[in-house]
Order: structure tokens, then sequence, then C-alpha cells
């Protein structure tokens, strides 16, 4: 049941990329000009050819990009000219070190809030202060204090993925089953060992489904971050390919994010699964 339902959903979704192909092919046709169709004339002034192109790239531009730029992802010919795995790369890097730091941060701190509600109580108005604050608005402030724009974006980073890991936590810790916590008592575990030994392993999934979440929004926010500070990254490149009016290398740019995002999903999806428990 389950396999015939995952091939009909493969189908449907072979299907869906079908017709938004062949809408994207329709929506690029050439289209006949008023003033070639009034004039003959011309239209043999210009070469025969009697049809204005579209702004937007064609499937099979696209197609022909896409495969170039994947036959040489690692070129470097200077600072406004790299590969796209490259580009992904300073991105991922970037993304991973702010991303780390803010999980060794969070977990922690998580814990803590977790089984104190008084810690909970107090750090909870200065979360639900900082929780809404959009991550670029940090920027100018880490680009003043910091002055280098890599760490800058890293320091983003850690901002965007700091709070739905330290929600999480502190929400995963907090729900653990007393009884699983009176047995530790019961047979006189230390904090520590009731800490790793009990909660860590009950509020592993709610604790994945944060870091997840933060993941998600830390590749999302990259993007926007380093089309602000520039130099290197898949951000810029999308915006150096913008300022080159090159619509074909931003779409594959565009194309390109989403793949990897959807890796990093299911990678923290996978690791999900991993650690899941049924009571």
């Amino acid at each position: 049941m389950a396999r015939s339902l995952d091939f009909k959903a493969l189908i449907l979704s072979l299907g869906l990329l079908a017709v938004l192909v062949f809408a994207w092919y329709q929506a690029t046709l050439p289209q006949a000009t008023p003033a070639a169709s009034a004039n003959p004339e011309y239209t043999a002034l210009m070469g025969g050819n009697s049809v204005a192109k579209s702004g937007m790239p064609t499937p099979a531009e696209f197609a022909r990009t896409f495969r170039r730029q994947l036959a040489h992802p690692f070129y470097d010919h200077g600072p406004n000219d790299k590969g796209i795995g490259i580009e992904l790369g300073y991105s991922l890097a970037r993304v991973l070190a702010g991303f780390t730091l803010a999980a060794l941060f969070a977990i922690p701190l998580g814990f803590v809030l977790g089984m104190s509600p008084l810690m909970q109580r107090a750090f909870n108005p200065y979360i639900q202060l900082l929780k809404p604050i959009s991550p670029l608005a940090w920027m100018p402030l880490a680009l003043y204090t910091i002055k280098d724009a890599s760490a800058s974006a890293i320091f983003v980073i850690f901002i965007c993925s700091l709070w739905p890991m330290l929600s999480n936590t502190a929400r995963g810790v907090a729900t653990v089953k007393r009884d699983w916590l009176n047995v530790a008592k019961t047979l006189e575990m230390s904090v520590w060992r009731t800490a790793l030994r009990v909660i860590l392993p009950a509020a592993a999934p709610t604790i994945l489904i944060g870091m997840r979440i933060s993941m998600g929004i830390a590749w999302l926010v990259i993007v926007a971050a380093e089309m602000l500070v520039g130099g290197t990254g898949i951000g810029y490149f999308v915006w150096n390919e913008w300022n080159n009016l090159s619509l074909t290398n931003v779409l594959f740019a565009v194309l390109m994010i989403g793949l990897v995002g959807l890796l990093l999903d299911l990678i923290f999806g996978g690791l999900s699964r991993l650690v899941a428990y049924e009571d």
C-alpha cells in the first residue's frame, strides 16, 4: 500500500513538473511584434526575424546554463567570477559555523530553562523581546562592531538559529515524563547522569525539530546576508548575476539554493527518525 502511494505521488510530481516546464516554454515563446506584422520591410531589415524574444530565459537556455555551470563548479577566475561550487561552499561554511555556535549555546541553556521553572520565567521576557527581531536587523551592528563581513554573516546566522533551538530544547526538557525522572531519583542518579541518560534521549526528538527549523531559517537568511555584505557566497552570486543582467544564472542559483536546502532538510529529517521513539 505504501509503495503504491509513493509510486502515485512520484507520477503526480513528474506530471506537475512537466506542466510547469511546458508553461515556462509557452511563456518564453517568441511573439511577433506589431511593427513586423504591419511592415514587411521591417522584417527584411531585421534579417528575416519578425519576432521579439522574451526577456526570460527559455528552458533550453536554462538547461545549457545548468550543464555548463555544473561541468566546472569549482573554477576561480577572480573575485567576481567563481564557480557555483565555491560560492555554495562559502555559504555552507558560514551557515555551519553560525549554526554550530548557536547549538553550543542554545542546547545547554535550553536544558537549564527546561529543568528550572524559575530560570525559565526569568529568561522568558528577554527571549520574547529578542526573538521577533529580524536577524538582518543585527547586520549593521555586527558590521560596526566586528568589522568583518564574513564574521558578521556568521553572527547573523547565530542569531537566527538560536531561538528555535533554545525554545524547542526547553520545551522538550520540560515535557519529559515525571515517571522517568522519579525512577532516576529512586536509583539515586546524579543530575548530570539524569540529564545525559534520561532527559537527553527523551527530549532528543524535540531538540532535533528545533535544529531542523533553525537550519532552514539559517539557509534562508544567509542568502540575504550575503547580498548585503557581498564578496563571496551564493547570495552574492545571485546579486552579482542580477547586476550582470544574467537571469539564466539567477534562476540556476535559485534552483541550487532550493536543492541544497532540500538536502539539509533531508539530513535533519533522517536524524529525527533515528532518535524518534514510541511510548
